[in-house]
């Protein structure tokens, strides 16, 4: 099948590279611009673009997708189907029409649960024990499209969203071979809109601590917004950025002190009080200007005292 692929971060590479192999003609790959990363602000390619010059696919990155430039470039290569794969832009329906048999999505739950940007950290945050891959025919709506096939997997009680979405891109490309060689024969399933939740884009505030939430909450969303937002609190007035945690049991002297208070603080434990007497045991933490390092040597450098409050007042 004569296809245009348009993704851009490295989960939607594997995708890429089983459609070459299963003997697709990949006529074009669209994706994001280079973008200015770190201090020094030097152009990134993404890692599609890496992937289909490795592949002698040419590469186009157009600024903007709703305008007649680059649906007329799309239809130039005169694709039977397009695959979209975390492009990062909502296509309009002049460029979605465009595809004989038109765009099919690779989306990362099992819809209509999590539809919008960022479903594999949500879907963590939220406390599910499930997930999966769902190919879709898109349509103007946020991920509304009639369902193609789809595949569930466990979410790993302690598993991360970095380590959970390699784990997807993996059966995301299978399952976007297995559609295309399916698509005479599936009868696409319409979604049932009163199922749907949402995943928004993820900003810096979501990574916030609010102490007040239950330890387990906190803890999913640890694990949740990695590598971006990550989950952070302050510490007289300095950024805290905890990489791990878990819910621990609780006890009498966590119930009376107030969220946010170290409630434990030993030379490698240190554990604090959260929402409904639960307290939360922090495993592996950064400080603002330092590095990552686990609680032990955490506390044999700053050190974190006992009735110490992380994050202030957050009671009102």
């Amino acid at each position: 099948m004569r296809l245009i692929f348009m993704g851009t971060p490295g989960i939607a590479v594997p995708a890429l590279d089983a459609l070459v192999a299963a003997g697709h003609e990949v006529a074009a790959v669209f994706t994001q611009p280079d973008r200015p990363v770190g201090r020094k602000q030097t152009l990134e390619a993404p890692e599609v673009k890496v992937a289909a010059t490795r592949h002698a696919i040419p590469v186009h990155q157009p600024s903007k997708v709703r305008n007649e430039e680059t649906r007329a470039l799309v239809a130039s290569f005169e694709p039977d189907a397009a695959v979209v794969f975390a492009y990062g832009r909502i296509l309009p329906q002049s460029l979605l029409d465009v595809p004989r048999r038109g765009c099919i999505n690779v989306h990362t739950s099992l819809l209509p649960k999590y539809r919008g940007a960022a479903p594999i950290q949500w879907a963590i945050a939220e406390g599910e024990t499930k997930t999966g891959v769902t190919t879709m025919l898109m349509d103007a709506g946020l991920d509304t499209g009639p369902m193609l096939l789809c595949r569930e997997t466990p979410i790993a009680p302690a598993e991360t969203a970095v380590e959970l979405s390699a784990r997807l891109a993996t059966i995301g490309a299978g399952l976007i071979v297995e559609t295309l060689a399916r698509l005479d024969e599936i009868d696409p399933e319409p979604q049932n809109d009163g199922d749907a939740t949402l995943a928004p884009i993820l900003t810096r505030e979501h990574g916030l601590i609010d102490w007040r939430m239950r330890a387990a909450t906190i803890a999913n969303r640890c694990r949740g917004f990695q590598p971006w937002p990550g989950t952070w609190t302050t510490l007289d007035g300095a950024r805290l950025h905890v990489w791990s945690c878990d819910a621990t049991p609780s006890n009498a002297a966590t119930t009376a002190a107030p969220p946010g208070t170290v409630v434990e603080a030993g030379r490698d434990r240190l554990v604090v009080s959260a929402g409904e007497g639960s307290r939360l045991a922090i495993r592996e933490l950064q400080l603002e200007g330092k590095r990552r390092m686990p609680v032990r040597e955490f506390q044999n450098g700053v050190r974190i005292e006992f009735g110490h409050r992380l994050g202030g007042d957050l009671s009102s």
